[in-house]
């Protein structure tokens, strides 16, 4: 029986410990004071984000962290915690931060983004980022303005004559 209950949280920490290190960010969060149908609405926010969010116990968020060689979060693993995990940087913090926005009840602990462990004042920063794409966008209106601006001065020129 014993040896049953030492396997399952072997592979409870293999799990998590997958998911830390495939996943873009890992947000960790207290989710003390929620009512089921707030946890009901951030896990279907997180969802539709394809984010995902899993209760898990402090020991094995320690474990699992030591493993994937992410240093410093011991002294935020305590209380209830539950981790949401993003393929990218920022979407799974940027829906935590709106949705306690309308619940303050939620309480983000740390993070980890890209392999790096991140305090609750930092990850909000990264929440308020643009995603991927929308850095992308403003990257090339950036450099399509020169040429723009050259285009319509060559325009002007040109009508003027």
């Amino acid at each position: 029986m014993k040896e049953a209950t030492i396997k399952l949280k072997i592979d409870q920490v293999e799990i998590v410990h997958e998911k830390m290190v495939s996943s873009g960010s890992s947000v960790f969060v207290d989710y003390l004071g929620l009512t089921v149908a707030e946890m009901t609405e951030l896990r279907r926010n997180l969802y539709n984000a394809d984010c995902e969010i899993k209760v898990v116990k402090n020991n094995i968020l320690k474990r699992a962290a030591h493993k994937a060689g992410f240093e410093g979060l011991d002294d935020s693993l305590k209380g209830p915690s539950a981790v949401a995990f993003s393929k990218d940087g920022n979407t799974a913090s940027k829906i935590i931060y709106d949705f306690i926005k309308k619940c303050d009840r939620l309480e983000v602990k740390a993070g980890v983004v890209e392999g790096k462990v991140i305090d609750n004042k930092e990850l909000k920063i990264i929440a308020n980022l643009p995603n991927k794409e929308g850095m992308i966008s403003m990257f090339l209106s950036v450099l399509q303005a020169p040429i723009r601006n050259f285009a319509c001065a060559i325009k002007a020129v040109a009508e003027k004559n």
